[in-house]
């Protein structure tokens, strides 16, 4: 993660190649919509994984259709639990649903869901992220998520309660049923949940924040880190792209002194296509344990 422009896509790449030539089974996934990966590679991808090598493959996440997929999900649910709308034609007014807020992050997280529950045969997801604002909402739809559907499940709670009383009230007796929206409620907040403890979990997710050495890529990072703290999301690792000699790496080492540094140093030419890529990974003096 990090500001656009400071070489996120790059860093993934290097990261993965680097990862699969030490015989790891790698899935390199660019979630963010400019998808860079192809003109890095220099390889159309897509929404399927193109194997690069054999131990490295590579896809792009198409948001749009994360989006269509959970709305048609949605609707059809609504439907099944309330069959009125088909009389009173509301079924129409779910296509403004693909507006809402958040929609776009959302999406990501289905996707990363999907991805993270398939990849049995990896031994590492290289996620590319998009730029600061979207990233951030990304880590913390789990707990924003958790927020409101833990108070929807107080709501529905309640809601459960009354129908029980008003059904002794009228049958003399306990009204006994399976209520299917408290038990989606609850299967959502144990995903959340479940989420969220692999975002915390630095055995299981390595955080890797990505800088220039100008003043906005710091400022930047600084407010990365601090929005993450505030979901109890830590960075790992630091790396420091485009680095030249005349930069002293000193003030960055004692900034994130709990972070491994990886620096980058600024190539002579383009970063494009596998075989460079891996030219560049060789002069490297090393390579942080990811």
């Amino acid at each position: 993660m990090g500001k656009g422009g400071v070489g996120k896509s790059t860093s993934s790449a290097l990261t993965a190649l680097h990862l699969a030539s030490k015989g790891h089974k790698v899935r390199l996934v660019s979630m963010d919509p400019a998808h860079n990966q192809s003109d890095i590679f220099k390889k159309t991808f897509s929404d399927k994984f193109l194997k690069i090598n054999n131990n490295l493959s590579v896809k792009e996440v198409d948001v749009g259709r994360w989006i269509d997929k959970y709305l048609k999900e949605m609707q059809e649910q609504v439907k099944r639990s309330y069959s009125y709308l088909t009389a009173f034609n509301l079924e129409n007014y779910l296509d403004i649903l693909k507006f809402s807020p958040g929609m776009e992050e959302y999406a990501l997280l289905l996707a990363y869901r999907e991805i993270r529950n398939s990849a049995n045969e990896a031994d590492y997801l290289v996620f590319d992220m998009p730029p600061t604002a979207l990233t951030l909402k990304f880590f913390g739809l789990p707990d924003v998520s958790l927020t409101w559907l833990e108070n929807l499940l107080a709501l529905r709670n309640k809601i459960i309660e009354k129908k029980e009383i008003i059904a002794r009230v009228k049958l003399g007796k306990k009204e006994i049923e399976t209520d299917k929206i408290r038990n989606k409620l609850y299967q959502q907040i144990e995903e959340y949940h479940s989420i969220k403890q692999v975002f915390k979990d630095t055995s299981k997710t390595s955080l890797n924040l990505v800088m220039n050495t100008d003043k906005l890529s710091f400022a930047e990072s600084q407010l990365i880190v601090n929005n993450l703290a505030k979901f109890n999301v830590i960075i790992s690792n630091v790396f420091l792209n485009k680095w030249d000699n005349d930069f002293n790496i000193s003030e960055i080492e004692e900034r994130y002194k709990e972070c491994k540094l990886q620096v980058f140093p600024l190539s002579e030419t383009p970063l494009l296509g596998v075989d460079t890529l891996n030219s560049y990974l060789k002069k490297l003096s090393g390579f942080i344990e990811i």
